[in-house]
């Protein structure tokens, strides 16, 4: 008979890609769809000059997570748990989409690589399942740097609603352009 401990310890934590609106639809050239295992995506900008991104490309590398059934982008992920195999399973799909999108030579060599990008994913999940995580990417001297923030749902809700969310840790840590929301949406922008 399993205890509970053995059932901790066979969860782990992971992103999946969330849509609180349709925004990504029009931000992305392709949009992720909702519930997609997901990782950051850089690997997909390394031969990219950040400098020359425009439009669509250019909000991919500067927000977000990739999709990895659809190589689709989302600009929020949320923490989940899942076992083992939902583990294997991530590795498998992003293995396979590594091979046909990126030529990778061989199959074990995908898995390689995708193990290493569901590993940094996993770094991200110290927080609470239903927690949401946004990115923000930038290119500073020939490099690219990643700064995530943690949105994290009011005490009194459990819901994904886009102003449902309270607590956000990391926004101090993000330097540049901000978007206030709320006046957005009453049609202002600061």
């Amino acid at each position: 008979m399993a205890r509970p401990e053995d059932a901790r310890a066979a969860t782990v934590k992971l992103l999946k890609t969330i849509r609180l609106d349709a925004s990504d639809t029009f931000v992305f050239e392709r949009a992720a769809e909702p519930g997609e295992w997901a990782v950051t995506g850089t690997f997909a900008f390394a031969d990219a000059d950040p400098a020359m991104l425009q439009g669509k490309e250019r909000s991919a590398f500067r927000s977000g997570f990739l999709g990895v059934s659809s190589f689709g982008w989302s600009t929020l992920v949320q923490i989940v748990e899942t076992d083992a195999d939902g583990r294997a399973d991530a590795v498998e799909q992003l293995a396979q989409r590594l091979v046909e999108i990126y030529g990778a030579p061989n199959m074990e060599a995908a898995r390689a690589a995708a193990d290493e990008e569901l590993t940094f994913a996993e770094s991200l999940c110290d927080h609470e399942p239903d927690t949401l995580v946004a990115l923000h990417r930038t290119a500073d001297g020939g490099e690219i740097r990643e700064a995530f923030r943690t949105l994290k749902p009011r005490a009194d809700r459990k819901t994904f609603r886009a102003f449902a969310f309270m607590d956000v840790e990391g926004e101090d840590d993000e330097p540049g352009e901000r978007v206030d929301l709320v006046n957005l949406a009453q049609g202002e922008r600061k």
